[in-house]
């Protein structure tokens, strides 16, 4: 795993890349870093009022629902706009790359690491609130923290992985693009697996739940988090496998395509 390794070689590059994407994600921003926390409500506001009060969905009813739609779209959020951002990575850093050799698996984790920083805010200022709000997470919710680790590694694998094939095959960033929005749809973030009509269809849930590898992150992170349960077995086996996968296969994808990529671009 030297590509990874790399991220401590070349630590001060990778701060100064970071530095950059996170200044060039907020700049001529008036809210900056708080837009990580005005966009998450203004979503929750919006599927809330679709959902309890235009379409009167059972599962908008579930207790303290609003905290439940922000502990999933804090981990969506994340996961899309990290992975739109790098997957455009390389070309948009061409100039860069082709003055310079330098590890370039640098670049799309830079980019994960400026969105990871919005991703955090949004996970403590949870933490605060579900402290308060829900008694019953207290004893539970920082193992959310870990699991966010094992999203971390989930969603830098994936986004080494389509940042390098976008260098070869233009179409992936637009693939991407396309996918994301039913993908968002096709995740337990707005509605529970475990109840409503949706529990009926036994087949139906064990897909979302299995095929989707972003389900069970929501899943395992949701249980302590917001549930104030230890998160099921399978969700957390599931999370730290295919984080490994991700990353593996980020790895091997980049140092395929790597002698191409300065040309490419």
């Amino acid at each position: 795993m030297s590509v990874y390794a790399d991220l401590v070689r070349y630590r001060e590059l990778f701060a100064n890349l970071f530095r950059r994407d996170l200044q060039a994600k907020y700049r001529g921003s008036a809210l900056g870093v708080l837009w990580t926390i005005v966009n998450p409500i203004m979503l929750m506001g919006v599927y809330l009022l679709v959902f309890s009060v235009v379409l009167h969905s059972g599962f908008a009813k579930l207790p303290h629902y609003p905290l439940f739609l922000l502990s999933g779209l804090a981990i969506w959020t994340f996961f899309a706009a990290a992975l739109q951002s790098a997957t455009r990575s390389m070309l948009d850093n061409a100039n860069l790359i082709r003055k310079i050799r330098f590890p370039r698996q640098l670049v799309p984790l830079s980019v994960v690491g400026a969105h990871l920083v919005s991703f955090a805010v949004m996970l403590v200022l949870l933490l605060v609130v579900n402290a308060i709000a829900l008694p019953r997470a207290r004893a539970t919710e920082l193992l959310a923290v870990p699991l966010a680790v094992l999203v971390l590694g989930l969603v830098s694998g994936l986004a080494l992985t389509l940042a390098s094939l976008n260098v070869l095959f233009r179409d992936i960033e637009f693939i991407v693009a396309a996918l994301l929005v039913p993908w968002f749809f096709l995740t337990p973030v707005i509605y529970p697996l475990t109840s409503g009509t949706i529990a009926a269809h036994k087949h139906i849930v064990a897909a979302i739940h299995w095929v989707n590898p972003l389900s069970p992150a929501v899943q395992a992170i949701r249980a302590p988090l917001f549930f104030g349960q230890m998160p099921f077995w399978g969700d957390a086996l599931y999370l730290v496998v295919a984080s490994a996968i991700a990353l593996a296969l980020g790895a091997y994808v980049f140092t395929r395509v790597d002698d191409q990529i300065a040309i490419e671009v």
